[in-house]
């Protein structure tokens, strides 16, 4: 019987490599779940006012290139009142940082118009919306924009603001050129907040900001210039893109080359044309003579090079005269200020000569006198009837001339010096009071140096009779034409005199006698003219030195100014030193004095310099009689220190004992300017009075003692202190008398005496 074998047995697990298959497809499931939660879009609305050009599940979110987001539903709703069209987008969730409030969202589509095409590519692609992230807070929600904005400040180039009067056919996107190279384009454009120009911002390349400067100018170049006439037509534009569609084009003048750099915030003007911009600084001028103007034709010259070009004319109602509108070159434009002229030239013949040759091939013009430079713009000027006095930064020498009448002269009228013209006469008109012919003259360079302090003028018009029955009759005249027209000549007696200022005054004789007559002109200034005329005394001790020529009011009308002759003494009298004031009657109760001048009038007075020193041709009207200098006056000079002046002045008497013994020379303020420091001159033979223990007090006025019993008690040191003032002073008794008093010692000045003082009665020797 064979042996049974016994089967081998192992034990078998619960787990099966068939459960491998479900794993795997859990893990990657939830793995595709959380790939696509973590690129799962972020939904935006956007409100568009129409739905035109965009279409759910096509239009696309592109940012520069990219796709962002796709549009993903539209919808009808409203927005503050106003109907359109809600556009749901599915946005890549790398965008939400952007997705802020001021984020900007456009429809781009194709566009054509004169200034160019843009949105060309969506030809193939179709309208896409476009983004242009911004700042702010997060939101899902906005409002497109109805065209694209402009480009940002922040883009790399230089931004612009041009204010012009009109837009004229700009629009945004027209170019801006360089010498008809496209630089550049228009950004936007606005009305200014008072509407009364417009604003364009445009903006610059990069690697053409250099080109503007800060004296730059730009002008509109759209459409077609044309300037034709009897030369030619001449037609000018920047290019067909400018004519089509407008366009700015700019240029820094040659004149202007070094200009510095632009400063982007301030802002330009922006020229009607090419012709406004390099010549075209608007001036308006009215004129009563406007025979022979031209608009477009009548130049505006100065010096014979051409400036401008009057544009406009528009005559007055009445006839009485015209306004005319001038474009100049903007070479001109620092000095259309304050002081420039204008006026017209046209041909003229007269006895001075013949004026405006030149119009008689050019034909009539406006001629300018530029203003100074630095002084405020003026774009409004009324015209000189008549060319102005030339300039007196032009060569030669400017002369003032003051004269009783005019004669027979007028502008153009000669000046001669040995009947050799030297110069002419360039304006005249009266003087502020109009006592006076107040004449503008000018000496040709070359004969500048004839001219000094001691030339005399006088007028050389006519002709000069002179002689009698038994010497015969002398007949004399310049020149035929001074004879004819009028003429000033001159002599220099002295050639090497000084020459006194920068325009020299000079007064015009009425013949050469009376301009030669010797003596040293001087000015004096006086704060009023009352009492003094021509013809007025200078004096010294009484005896005639001088005289008044002319009188006249300072520029500044504020003084007045005394034109003088020295006869006498001169060398001392127009010195350095030399001191004026006006002598005139004084009337009172004390003191009557000048009472000479009742009759004979006024008069000045002169103290001479010590010596004869360095000559002085201006002085000073002193307001009163002037004081002897101390260096000048013997005695002991004091100084009296009170709380005010009161009553005294200069003159005032200083008494001891009821006997005047000195007096006030002068006072001041003291250095702190709390007390008045009162000089006084005590004369030589009693000046051993005054010792260290005296006392000085105000002997003006009265002083009144009054009491119960005793009644009251009057008490005044003099009629003269009671009426003018006075000072008094005692000194005690040995021992409290002190030592002699030093020069410049001060003492207390006090209101009143006291008893003790009037009691006081020293033994002091006086010499005889």
């Amino acid at each position: 019987m064979s042996e049974i074998s016994t089967a081998n047995t192992r034990r078998t697990t619960n787990w099966s490599a068939i459960w491998i298959l479900p794993l795997i497809a859990l893990l990657i499931g939830g793995w595709l779940a959380w790939r696509a939660y973590q690129q799962a879009g972020i939904e935006v609305e956007i409100f568009f006012p129409s739905g035109e050009g965009i279409q759910a599940n096509k239009t696309e979110v592109i940012y520069k290139g990219m796709t962002i987001g796709k549009v993903i539903g539209m919808e009808l709703g409203d927005r503050e009142n106003e109907r359109g069209v809600w556009v749901s987008l599915e946005m890549d969730k790398r965008v939400e940082p952007h997705l802020l409030s001021n984020t900007r969202f456009w429809l781009v589509k194709p566009n054509v118009s004169l200034a160019g095409i843009t949105g060309l590519e969506t030809l193939v692609s179709g309208n896409y919306i476009t983004v242009s992230p911004g700042d702010g807070e997060p939101t899902r929600k906005f409002v497109a924009l109805t065209e694209e904005p402009p480009l940002a400040d922040s883009t790399p180039g230089l931004h612009l603001t041009l204010k012009a009067d009109r837009l004229g056919s700009l629009n945004r996107d027209s170019p801006v050129f360089y010498k008809q190279i496209q630089v550049g384009h228009v950004k936007s454009y606005r009305l200014t907040e008072d509407q009364s120009t417009v604003e364009v911002k445009i903006f610059i390349q990069p690697e053409f900001s250099s080109l503007v400067r800060k004296h730059t100018r730009f002008w509109n170049a759209s459409g077609v210039s044309i300037d034709a006439g009897l030369s030619g037509v001449k037609v000018r534009t920047e290019s067909l893109a400018s004519i089509l569609a407008g366009g700015i084009a700019f240029s820094t003048p040659e004149h202007r080359k070094d200009s510095p750099p632009t400063d982007p915030a301030i802002p330009f003007r922006l020229y009607e044309d090419y012709q406004a911009a390099q010549a075209g600084i608007r001036v308006s001028l009215k004129l009563q003579d406007f025979d022979g103007l031209e608009p477009g034709r009548t130049p505006v010259l100065y010096k014979g090079t051409q400036l401008g070009t009057l544009k406009t004319i528009k005559v007055n109602e009445d006839l009485s005269g015209a306004s005319v509108e001038l474009m100049l070159d903007p070479r001109a434009e620092d000095y259309l200020t304050e002081g420039a002229e204008f006026w017209m030239v046209k041909p003229s013949i007269s006895l001075a000569g013949i004026t405006g040759l030149e119009a008689l091939v050019k034909g009539n013009y406006i001629a300018i006198k530029p203003g100074e430079k630095g002084k405020p713009a003026v774009r409004d000027f009324v015209a000189r009837s008549k060319a102005p006095p030339l300039d007196l930064a032009a060569p030669g020498l400017h002369l003032v001339l003051f004269a009783d009448n005019l004669g027979s002269l007028e502008v153009g009228s000669p000046i001669l010096y040995r009947q050799v013209k030297v110069g002419t006469i360039q304006s005249f008109q009266l003087s502020r009071n109009q006592q006076r012919v107040v004449l503008g003259a000018h000496i040709e360079p070359e004969y500048a140096n004839l001219v000094n302090s001691s030339t005399r003028f006088w007028n050389a018009s006519g002709v000069t009779l002179k002689g009698g029955l038994s010497s015969g009759i002398e007949v004399k005249s310049e020149s035929l034409q001074t004879l004819m027209a009028g003429g000033v000549s001159f002599e220099t007696p002295n050639p090497k005199a000084a020459v006194n200022r920068k325009i020299q005054r000079f007064t015009l004789h009425a013949d050469r006698d009376s301009a030669l007559q010797q003596g040293v002109a001087i000015q004096i200034k006086a704060t009023t003219g009352d009492g003094i005329s021509p013809g007025t005394a200078i004096r010294y001790k009484g005896i005639d030195v001088g005289e008044i020529e002319t009188v006249e009011l300072t520029d500044d009308l504020q003084s007045v100014l005394l034109n003088a002759r020295i006869t006498k003494a001169s060398a001392r009298i127009a010195s350095a030193g030399s001191e004026f004031w006006v002598v005139k009657p004084e009337l009172g109760l004390v003191r009557t004095a000048n009472l000479e001048t009742l009759v004979s009038g006024q008069y000045l007075e002169v103290r001479p310099a010590n010596k004869a020193g360095k000559p002085q041709h201006f002085f000073e009207v002193r307001q009163e009689v002037p004081a002897v200098s101390e260096a000048r006056e013997q005695g002991l000079h004091l100084v009296l220190s009170a709380p005010r002046r009161g009553s005294i002045k200069p003159g005032v008497l200083v008494s001891y004992r009821e006997v005047p013994v000195g007096k006030v020379t002068r006072f001041e303020l003291g250095r702190t300017s709390d007390t008045v420091l009162i000089h006084v001159l005590i004369e030589p033979r009693y000046a051993p009075l005054v010792r260290s223990g005296s006392r000085f007090w105000n002997a003006s006025g009265i002083g009144v003692d009054a009491g119960l019993f005793k009644g009251v008690k009057l008490r005044a040191e003099s009629l003269e202190a009671l009426l003018e003032g006075g000072i008094a002073f005692a000194t005690p008794d040995n021992p409290l008398m002190g030592g002699p008093a030093q020069p410049g010692q001060t003492f207390a000045l006090y209101d009143e005496s006291r008893d003790e003082w009037l009691k006081w009665a020293p033994k002091i020797v006086l010499e005889q």
